[in-house]
């Protein structure tokens, strides 16, 4: 019965890492970001984060985005320097269409770099976007 549930994989959504300056420690940091580039609203956006590499992975987070306005962007997490070289998964899901929809992101080790950086949409910034 399992087989015959079909969760259609969500379009127009993108989780990025964009370099940003924060004033309170003085430093650049990584922050990661949903970005809906839909034209509609999406409703109980799930988010859950977590990195490994061959030894060492880390704790897994969940986060309620809540409902997020067509072409705008919300921060999830700052992500820090030591788990750069992990592979980072972001599983989203959320409702639009009357349906439920995911999609699964990847961050393979060592991608997020300020070379590798590109122009992203809905944000005026550059970044990386996740696989």
């Amino acid at each position: 019965m399992q087989k015959d549930i079909v969760i259609p994989q969500a379009e127009n959504i993108y989780i990025v890492a964009i370099n940003e300056w924060d004033e309170s420690i003085l430093a650049a940091l990584w922050n990661v970001y949903f970005i809906n580039n839909r034209e509609e609203k999406v409703d109980t956006v799930l988010v859950l984060s977590r990195g490994n590499n061959a030894d060492k992975k880390t704790t897994t987070l969940r986060r309620n985005l809540g409902n997020v306005a067509p072409k705008s962007a919300i921060k999830i997490e700052f992500i820090s320097d030591e788990v750069l070289a992990f592979t980072n998964e972001y599983l989203v899901t959320f409702f639009a269409e009357n349906l439920l929809l995911e999609r699964k992101f990847t961050f393979a080790p060592n991608s997020i770099a300020e070379e590798k950086t590109v122009q992203l949409p809905v944000v005026n910034s550059k970044g990386i976007i996740a696989k």
